[in-house]
Order: structure tokens, then C-alpha cells, then sequence
């Protein structure tokens, strides 16, 4: 059984950062892509961004590319998403999720377990 725990959501104003993290458990971490997702009220979940097993190749979203920055620390077992330059429209709950151990997907399909999922609100 694999499980996610997300956290370092928040509140916070246009422009500031946040970096979230998602400790992973009963898989060997290293072996499988690792994304991140998000979910906006009313809308359907979302790709934000994905990392293959290395870290040597990332993928993003255009709405967050130069933005937002994926790594992975594989000796903790732990994926995280470095948020600058925070608008509005990147209010939503994000979560990560474990991918194949193929390459990585857009797809939230192709990914099969998922965190809980945390909160990041951004006022203007």
C-alpha cells in the first residue's frame, strides 16, 4: 500500500512562494515518475507538473512553466513543487501522485495512487 502525505499549503498574497512537499511510503520511490496535480472549484484536476525517476527531466504546465519548479529528493523519498510568483488562478487544492515506471504523462490516468491532497489559496 503506497501512501502520499502533501504538505506546506497555505494562504498567501500575488507574488509570494510556497514549496510544497509529498513524503511517499511503501513503494521504492525511486523506480516510478512522481507529478504533481491540482483541482480548482468547479473544474476538473489538472497536470501542474512531473518528474521522472532521476530528476533529470521535468514537465510542466504552460500556465506554470518559469513559475513553478519540480524536484525530488529520492534518499528521503520525497517529491516537491517550489511555487513563485503566485497568481489567483493557482488557488486550488494540489496533489501528488505516483506515475509508471515508464515515462512521464499529463495524464492523471497514468497516475496510480494520490495524496490527500492540500490546500494553496492566493489573494489578490
Amino acid at each position: 500500500q503506497v501512501q502520499l502525505v502533501e504538505s506546506g499549503g497555505g494562504l498567501v498574497q500575488a507574488g509570494d512562494s510556497l514549496r510544497l512537499s509529498c513524503a511517499a511510503s511503501g513503494r521504492t520511490f525511486s523506480r516510478y515518475v512522481m507529478g504533481w496535480f491540482r483541482q480548482a472549484p468547479g473544474k476538473e484536476r489538472e497536470f501542474v507538473a512531473a518528474i521522472r525517476q532521476s530528476g533529470g527531466s521535468t514537465y510542466y504546465a504552460d500556465s506554470v512553466k518559469g513559475r513553478f519548479t519540480i524536484s525530488r529528493d529520492n534518499a528521503k523519498n520525497t517529491v516537491y513543487l517550489q511555487m513563485n510568483n503566485l497568481k489567483p488562478e493557482d488557488t486550488a487544492v494540489y496533489y501528488c501522485a505516483v506515475g509508471s515506471e515508464a515515462g512521464a504523462s499529463r495524464w492523471a490516468g497514468d497516475y496510480d495512487y494520490w495524496g490527500q491532497g492540500t490546500q494553496v489559496t492566493v489573494s489578490s
